[in-house]
């Protein structure tokens, strides 16, 4: 289910208290009484997003594929951004390319939504070490390529709460970060580390840097939640320095391309990592399996990667 806080209110106290009765229903799995009260929201209010959601997701589970992609398409009509992710939904019934699952006002909306709970949830909960991987593999990289383990402008894309210019704090001359969302970003201001923050879509933040400016570029699980990647690979590199550094993490996908997981994020292969950075003119310095965070205890795994313009 998306955040809580994406459903907003009908105006209606009857409506509404009908709709949080079908989220418990549905969160206990009773996914008829969930959508017969998401039925009854829609009587009281028929323009009410999330209960035409609420609908769709639960048909989904009652197995009535139709009916279930017919409400979930009516949310987007209700809701184009799709800050409630039914579009996830869609592309799991086969009815939406799995590429276009994912949009930037979903990610908005969820992170908007976990960046309260955001670290402690990470960390503690899910075992996340995307940061210090990531600079334990800048120093092992810069020791290999010889280049002294401290950098200048650095780009730090989705970045967060600040976890990764944590990881980085002293190597870096600068360091700028971007993401989508506001309430992620109001929490990497209190650490007062950033020398700025955007509000943005990362491509198209690298699109507005000037060329060569950068001597890093870091990316901590933040391309599992984007499909194709040769779009930011082509960014990077253009803003990159001489010898500058790309270096980020990702899902690991086993055969080709990538996939949309079961867990609603993007997994990448090998192959097609390495042909995109070939394709780029990047030089592959580190490339190697990890993984950066836990689901239900399990090790998720994934792949982290090192690449020099």
């Amino acid at each position: 289910m998306p955040p809580a806080s994406t459903a907003r209110s009908t105006g209606d106290f009857r409506a509404d208290r009908r709709y949080e009765y079908a989220r418990a229903a549905f969160d206990e799995r009773d996914f008829e009484a969930a959508a017969d009260l998401a039925r009854q929201v829609l009587e009281l209010a028929p323009d009410f997003a999330a209960a035409h959601a609420m609908l769709g997701r639960a048909l989904a589970e009652l197995g009535a594929r139709e009916e279930a992609v017919g409400a979930l398409r009516q949310t987007l009509v209700l809701e184009p951004v799709d800050e409630l992710g039914v579009r996830l939904d869609l592309a799991r019934l086969g009815a939406l390319a799995p590429g276009e699952a994912i949009t930037d006002g979903y990610v908005r909306a969820l992170f908007d939504d976990y960046a309260p709970k955001f670290d402690q949830h990470l960390t503690q909960s899910l075992h996340y070490r995307g940061p210090a991987l990531i600079a334990d593999a800048l120093r092992r990289a810069c020791s290999k390529q010889t280049l002294d383990y401290r950098f200048g402008l650095a780009l730090d894309l989705g970045c967060g709460t600040g976890l990764m210019a944590q990881a980085l704090e002293g190597l870096c001359s600068s360091i700028e970060g971007v993401d989508l969302s506001p309430g992620m970003l109001e929490k990497a201001g209190k650490t007062k580390l950033y020398d700025a923050l955007h509000e943005g879509e990362l491509v198209s933040f690298l699109s507005s840097c000037a060329s060569a400016e950068a001597d890093l570029v870091v990316a901590a699980d933040v391309f599992v939640y984007m499909a194709a990647l040769d779009a930011a690979f082509r960014e990077a590199h253009r803003v990159l320095q001489r010898e500058g550094l790309f270096a980020f993490t990702v899902q690991a996908h086993e055969r080709e391309g990538f996939i949309l997981g079961e867990d609603a994020r993007y997994a990448h292969s090998e192959t097609y990592l390495r042909e995109l950075a070939e394709t780029a003119g990047f030089t592959v310095v580190i490339f190697e399996r990890v993984s950066t965070r836990e689901d239900r205890g399990v090790p998720v795994p994934g792949f982290l990667c090192v690449l020099q313009r």
